[in-house]
């Protein structure tokens, strides 16, 4: 069984390595590690592979299923949550194995967000540079005690049950909105309407998942509904967010911050080392000028446990699909 692995980092192969070694041994898997994305200008690296693996933002639409297939690949294995990337419709129809990572430490994703909202709020990476460069004043730091504020998350999964949790501690009231309420989150927080939960939030944390109902969830709409001066918080998918709406509630200073792991074109920019390239992406070079927007490309997942636990069912899922076994996360239309 061989498997081409796609958007290849060291830490991937490091991982997945470690992973097959330790578990799978028997199973005689094969990976070659391709650290470009898979895409239609890609695809024919496919080529004698039985197996893709991908990430989140590879490309798998109808016409590179289509290759796929024809080179002789039949199954996909995502190393993430998030399945949007791939036309799960196509896949069915061309009898391709498609399954995803569904959860994966979600507390690596929770800490990640609380650091965005620790940093953003008390200005620590500004107090940071000041401090290397012998600047102790601390005009232009000032922060607001958290304890006693009121967080609202969107989306109360593991994720977003594992924040809450986290913000709960620290004692703020917290509020969430989920179309299927975790009976979990009641011990952390109130269940509100989303209209409730913008209204009264300082800051709003994004946890659910992209689909053609979340797409563009913060909007022009929405962000006007928002308290004035709150923060806005997204570890979950960059299209959640309409970043030319919050541009405009940035600089109207409705929007008083913006954290933001994730971005709806992070795909021309995330997971490369671009520091001596010109970046096209004006919306984005926009976002990077506002003092008040904290940006981190896409590392909420990114401690030694999650991938660790990402790889295992990775290959738990990859020998589902050798053995003809049924596989609960495997991905199928409708």
């Amino acid at each position: 069984m061989k498997t081409a692995v796609f958007s290849a980092r060291p830490y991937d192969r490091r991982f997945l390595e470690e992973a097959n070694a330790r578990d799978h041994t028997e199973q005689g898997f094969e990976f070659a590690y391709f650290d470009v994305a898979l895409d239609a200008s890609t695809v024919g690296l496919a080529q004698g592979f039985d197996a893709v693996c991908v990430f989140v933002n590879d490309r798998l639409d109808a016409p590179v299923l289509n290759a796929l297939h024809a080179l002789g690949v039949r199954a996909v294995l995502l190393r993430c949550a998030g399945f949007n990337n791939v036309d799960i419709a196509t896949a069915g129809k061309l009898g391709l194995f498609v399954a995803r990572v569904p959860a994966y430490s979600p507390e690596a994703v929770a800490e990640h967000a609380l650091a965005l909202i620790m940093t953003l709020n008390r200005h620590t990476h500004r107090a940071y540079n000041r401090v290397r460069e012998g600047n102790f004043m601390l005009d232009g730091l000032l922060g607001r005690t958290l304890h006693g504020k009121t967080a609202g998350i969107v989306g109360t999964g593991k994720i977003g049950l594992a924040t809450a949790r986290i913000l709960h501690g620290m004692g703020c009231t917290v509020l969430g909105f989920d179309p299927y309420p975790s009976p979990a989150f009641d011990a952390f927080g109130e269940s509100v309407s989303l209209e409730t939960l913008l209204a009264r939030s300082d800051i709003v944390s994004l946890h659910c998942p992209l689909t053609p109902q979340t797409h563009h969830l913060i909007n022009e709409e929405s962000l006007g509904l928002m308290k004035p001066g709150a923060m806005l918080v997204n570890t979950s998918r960059g299209a959640l967010v309409n970043t030319d709406a919050v541009v405009r509630a940035l600089k109207s200073r409705h929007l008083g911050h913006l954290a933001i792991d994730v971005y709806e074109q992070e795909s021309a920019l995330f997971f490369q080392d671009l520091s001596g390239e010109i970046i096209d992406d004006d919306l984005f070079q926009r976002l990077m000028t506002f003092p008040n927007v904290l940006v981190t490309g896409h590392q909420g997942f990114f401690t030694v446990e999650a991938l660790q636990e990402i790889c295992s069912i990775t290959l738990r899922n990859l020998c589902d699909f050798a053995s003809g076994a049924e596989c609960q996360n495997r991905v199928v239309a409708g």
